[in-house]
């Protein structure tokens, strides 16, 4: 393994590391040293696990310009999922549910594995969408309720969102 190898798998290893330790304090919502000591060991092991066995991170690196990418992302993200979740209480409380459900086509010029990863994952988690499938440039979503098959357009919805960001960040 040359030098440039190995320190491009060790700029993966501290971004994963540092997303899988901010997730745990995220979802522990605690600053207990146990728990501390417990989310950095369990977010080191996945994410040496993760990076020896993938070459999907072998391209990762932190850099200012990621790491704000990555915080306007995240607050996309959160946007994006206080919407859906607003959009899903208008079907769970409407008196009579009249949904489209479909899987509709959108493309994105994401070219990373890691960066389409976190596109597809961004997706899946806003309620009411669910990526089924990938194939080259295109991702095939599953809609709770579909407005239009349209590719451009239903990637105008989907993806546009999280792009511009996920590709400042992963590439």
């Amino acid at each position: 393994m040359t030098p440039n190898t190995e320190t491009r798998k060790t700029g993966g290893f501290l971004f994963l590391f540092l997303l899988l330790t901010f997730v745990w304090f995220a979802a522990n919502s605690s600053l207990d040293i146990a728990s501390i000591v417990t989310g950095a060991s369990i977010s080191a092991v996945l994410a040496y696990a993760f990076t020896r066995s993938s070459e999907v991170w072998k391209d990762v690196r932190i850099t200012p310009a990621r790491f704000l990418g990555f915080v306007r992302y995240t607050g996309v993200f959160l946007i994006e999922l206080v919407r859906a979740n607003l959009s899903m209480l208008r079907y769970v409380y409407a008196p009579r549910i009249d949904i489209n459900p479909g899987i509709v086509r959108v493309r994105t010029r994401l070219k990373t594995p890691v960066a389409r990863l976190a596109l597809a994952n961004s997706i899946a988690l806003t309620p009411g969408s669910l990526v089924v499938e990938t194939e080259g440039d295109a991702l095939f979503i599953h809609w709770l309720d579909v407005t239009t098959t349209d590719t451009e357009e239903a990637s105008r919805i989907f993806v546009e969102p999280f792009e511009e960001h996920l590709e400042k960040t992963f590439g």
